[in-house]
């Protein structure tokens, strides 16, 4: 039975549709978006892109869906994975299974972009107790013994700054 939502990898005339489908899952989250759509533009389609998309589009042409996707190396696992930073399903469009689709279509797309992943990796709000379930429904488990990282801000600065 075919699927009355089509998923397909993202493409410059999509910047809206991406841009769009991003900013409601930070909405939906109530995380800031401080993204432009230039910034958007150069790091999905610039000479050397930095993301991939993927996007559900409902029958009607309105996006309902996207994963943003990038790659990482991992010494540990041996090889190239995908980072998804962001995974989106319209609240209408929830629960007919387009999550997993989404992220199947990523790992397709990685594999010619970057060569077959070794492995998935995202992160989740540790207080969004659906989206926790939904990755467990589906394989996924909590990395222990580590924990995640991020320098940004001035500390950034005077990094970049040091001869």
């Amino acid at each position: 039975m075919p699927h009355p939502i089509t998923i397909r990898t993202a493409q410059k005339d999509d910047l809206s549709f991406l841009d769009g489908a991003l900013r409601s899952l930070a909405r939906d989250l109530g995380d800031p978006y401080p993204t432009d759509i230039e910034t958007l533009a150069q790091a999905a389609f610039g000479p050397t892109p930095a993301v991939r998309a993927q996007l559900a589009l409902s029958n009607d042409g309105s996006c309902v869906g996207v994963a943003l996707a990038s790659p990482l190396f991992s010494t540990m696992k041996g090889g190239v994975g995908v980072f998804v930073s962001d995974l989106w399903v319209s609240s209408d469009a929830r629960g007919a299974g387009l999550g997993p689709r989404l992220l199947a279509a990523a790992l397709r797309d990685a594999a010619k972009a970057w060569g077959r992943p070794l492995f998935l990796r995202l992160m989740v709000h540790d207080d969004n107790a659906d989206a926790r379930r939904f990755y467990e429904r589906m394989g996924f488990r909590t990395f222990r013994g580590m924990d995640l990282l991020t320098l940004d801000g001035d500390a950034l600065t005077t990094l970049e700054d040091l001869p």
